[in-house]
């Protein structure tokens, strides 16, 4: 019987996890650098990354998306997806696309709930 051979270190989570999390550092560093040079960037938060398994398209997560914002990203996404390329070793570099997190827009919902429920507790009974 043949030894079996080792084929790398065995990581205890997923390929897409580990690529989503160096997508994230990157993005994040690459879009700080690209709002010094373009103010209509502001400031962006990355929420996180999503990439497909066969690492064909990646959708990045922003605390906020104003529309006039996600022009401009659409504008700088190909020099994203090359200065991502030049730091990242991937066989594929995934299309990036942009979009809202809904994850920030649900706890909005769920803090406005919340003050709107202690603020109805607070209100004195009226007979």
């Amino acid at each position: 019987m043949a030894p079996a051979r080792n084929r790398g270190v065995q990581h205890s989570y997923p390929r897409t996890a580990r690529v989503n999390a160096l997508l994230h550092e990157v993005l994040a560093e690459q879009l700080e650098r690209l709002s010094d040079h373009d103010e209509r960037l502001g400031i962006l938060t990355v929420t996180g990354v999503s990439c497909d398994p066969d690492l064909r398209h990646a959708v990045v997560f922003l605390a906020s998306l104003p529309p006039e914002v996600a022009l401009v990203l659409e504008d700088h996404r190909r020099s994203l997806q090359s200065a991502t390329a030049a730091q990242v070793r991937l066989k594929r570099i995934p299309q990036l696309r942009f979009a809202a997190d809904p994850a920030v827009e649900a706890g909005a919902r769920i803090d406005e709930a919340i003050r709107r429920a202690r603020a109805g507790s607070d209100a004195p009974d009226t007979p």
